[in-house]
């Protein structure tokens, strides 16, 4: 399975999603797996995507946090239960990893 982190260009929570990202996929998968990170640059390539802003964490292709919004370069908010936040916390992004590991 592929993982891949998508970002924009500054996103402030580049750094900490990667690291975030890194240790769910480590502890959900064999341990080797590191996720690939991915810079979206236009909307055209967003749309393209399925890309609903920054951090977007992704397992083959598909948002690991499926989204209604439009594919845009923007920011992303993820519901956490401290409020939202700038990402998910490790444990719902591990249970989103355990249910795309899960349909395999």
């Amino acid at each position: 399975m592929d993982f891949e982190l998508r970002t924009i260009a500054g996103c402030p929570h580049e750094t900490s999603a990667g690291e975030l990202f890194a240790r769910a996929v480590a502890l959900e998968t064999d341990g080797q797996t590191v996720p690939a990170l991915r810079q979206v640059n236009s909307d055209a390539e967003a749309l393209e995507l399925g890309f609903h802003g920054s951090p977007t964490f992704t397992a083959n292709g598909e948002d690991l946090f499926p989204s209604n919004t439009e594919p845009a370069v923007s920011c992303r908010v993820y519901a956490t239960p401290d409020g939202l936040a700038g990402q998910p916390t490790l444990e719902t992004l591990r249970a989103a990893i355990q249910t795309v590991l899960a349909k395999r």
